[in-house]
């Protein structure tokens, strides 16, 4: 497993693939990087070049407890990308990671391509959800992550999906249980004060793939219907029977959309 030196963290990555086309996935809370092995599979091949790290706070990266703000999950993005040698690349994210992509676009929009929103919102966390994050990183720290993973499982994968596919749930399950409690808090504290980005997005100047499970409690079908609305030029995509992972509950359907996506963008 490779590793860089961002600033003064140490990130755990994986680089898939080559070529002049570049695609870098950001995870959500509390996972890793493991949650784009499909993707990192799939679509890391000559010609196709898929990194995928893990966020400060979280996997086999460094751990600085406090507060981490979106800025800063950003600007380590933004410095991994420069020890990878890469100019301009599309930036995926799935929840925590869709905000932190949006967070990246509006630093450096000359950096990226194409976005890919999954499973996440562009509104600014209301009064009482702030006081909701502060709660909970203060639960993790005190609780650990096993009791918040078993809460929140079946709306992370559909309970259909828990019992259609086990090994996916046992995989989301640990990822979890093995999360930092004082990464994963850090990071809910900095979540908690997030801007609005629905003003990012309506001055978005590259395309964007906005991908939601049908079945998605946390960030539902609404939210990515309003990002689809705000971004100007976008593509919808409602994944059938998947919940907030579809990227691992529908993997097939996932991929034939983030697919058409990437050949879009190579051709333009």
């Amino acid at each position: 497993m490779p590793t860089a030196s961002i600033g003064d963290i140490t990130v755990a990555y994986e680089d898939a693939g080559d070529g002049d086309q570049a695609l870098v996935l950001v995870h959500g809370h509390p996972f890793d990087r493991s949650m784009w092995q499909p993707q990192l599979e799939r679509f890391g091949r000559p010609g196709r070049r898929v990194v995928a790290a893990d966020l400060r706070g979280y996997g086999a990266s460094s751990v600085v407890p406090g507060t981490t703000t979106f800025e800063t999950f950003a600007r380590d993005v933004i410095g991994l990308a420069d020890h990878l040698n890469l100019g301009t690349f599309a930036l995926g994210g799935l929840s925590m990671g869709g905000q932190i992509v949006m967070e990246t676009y509006r630093l450096f929009p000359e950096r990226i391509t194409g976005l890919i929103l999954a499973d996440t919102s562009a509104q600014a966390e209301t009064p009482a959800g702030r006081t909701i994050r502060r709660q909970l990183a203060d639960r993790l720290l005190a609780e650990g992550m096993g009791p918040y993973a078993e809460e929140v499982l079946t709306k992370m994968v559909a309970p259909s999906n828990i019992a259609r596919l086990p090994e996916v749930a046992q995989k989301v399950m640990l990822m979890m249980q093995q999360t930092s409690p004082a990464g994963a808090a850090a990071a809910m504290r900095g979540r908690a004060d997030r801007p609005d980005y629905l003003e990012t997005l309506k001055r978005c100047t590259v395309p964007a793939l906005v991908v939601v499970g049908s079945d998605d409690a946390f960030t539902p079908i609404a939210d990515a219907e309003l990002m689809h609305r705000t971004l100007p030029d976008s593509t919808l995509a409602i994944i059938k029977d998947a919940a907030h992972m579809p990227n691992l509950e529908r993997e097939d359907e996932f991929n034939e959309a983030l697919d058409a996506f990437l050949i879009s963008l190579e051709q333009r």
